[in-house]
Parts: structure tokens; C-alpha cells; sequence
């Protein structure tokens, strides 16, 4: 019974193989958006400047591996380190399943097409540019990063999420 369980919906994030963590990404991008924070109030402003390093087509970065030598503030997700973070988008699968949530039906895992995050108006495909072209943070601040996404495509009449 328990292996028909997916491992997302019968393990704790604790529990996960590194192969299981990493797979929980839904390649959306959001979270490789810069963020601004006020430093008097703490108030967080999204904008859609994506990382040098993410890919504006596929929402991938583009060096993953050695994304933390070529950028030393990009933040490792880990178990821990989701209880002190609070940019994650409404819809990423980390901050879901922390939260004790379903992952949503455009999801790879549930869906079986890793495409569904971009046909389902997900990912940052087309919304964000990168910040080789940007300028200044505080002239791209936008709140659809920290919104839950509007849908696109429909869902599927029965999900098993």
C-alpha cells in the first residue's frame, strides 16, 4: 500500500533522498527572482529580474552545480532552512509540503510532463528578464512572484494530488 503512496505525499522532507528533494522543484524560477527588502520594516518587494544564471526559456539554472561559487548569495533550500525563509512563492512544492499541502496539479511529479509548470502560467517563461539587462531592482518590482498563480490551462478532471 505504502509504495503507491507517492514518496511526496508518505515522506517528510527529512526523510527524502537528495534525488527526491531535488525532484520536488517544479522548474518554475520564481525563487531565482531578486527579491528587496526594506530595511526599516522588513517588507519584502518582488521584482522580475531573474539570476544571471537561470535560463529565461527552460526556468532552470544554468550552472546548477556551481551556482553557489558563481553566486554567493544564492540560498540552498534544505528542511531546515525552509522554517527561516519567507519568499518562497504560495506555489512552490517546498514551502508546500512544509506546510503539510498538496502539490498542485501542474506539478511534474503529479502531472508527468515537466511542461505544465509553463503551460499553466507558472513559471517565470516570458515574465521575468535577467539582470545582465535590468538596471536598477527598484524599477522592476512586481507582486505576481508572491501571489498564487492565476490558471492558465485547465486542470485535469481527476488529480491523484
Amino acid at each position: 500500500m505504502d509504495a503507491e503512496v507517492p514518496f511526496w505525499r508518505r515522506k517528510s522532507l527529512d526523510e527524502m533522498t537528495t534525488a527526491e528533494w531535488e525532484s520536488l522543484c517544479d522548474g518554475c524560477g520564481r525563487c531565482c527572482l531578486h527579491k528587496l527588502r526594506e530595511e526599516e520594516t522588513g517588507e519584502l518587494a518582488f521584482t522580475n529580474v531573474a539570476c544571471r544564471l537561470l535560463d529565461l526559456e527552460s526556468c532552470r539554472c544554468g550552472d546548477y552545480a556551481g551556482r553557489r561559487r558563481r553566486v554567493p548569495d544564492c540560498v540552498q533550500l534544505s528542511p531546515a532552512s525552509l522554517a527561516t525563509i519567507d519568499w518562497l512563492p504560495p506555489s512552490c512544492a517546498y514551502r508546500l509540503r512544509a506546510e503539510g499541502k498538496p502539490l498542485a496539479w501542474w506539478h511534474p511529479l503529479v502531472s508527468g510532463d515537466p511542461t505544465t509548470v509553463h503551460r499553466a502560467g507558472v513559471s517565470v517563461r516570458g515574465r521575468a528578464i535577467s539582470e545582465k539587462r535590468a538596471g536598477p531592482l527598484e524599477h522592476h518590482v512586481v507582486d505576481w512572484p508572491g501571489r498564487a498563480p492565476k490558471r492558465r490551462a485547465p486542470a485535469p478532471k481527476e488529480t491523484t494530488e
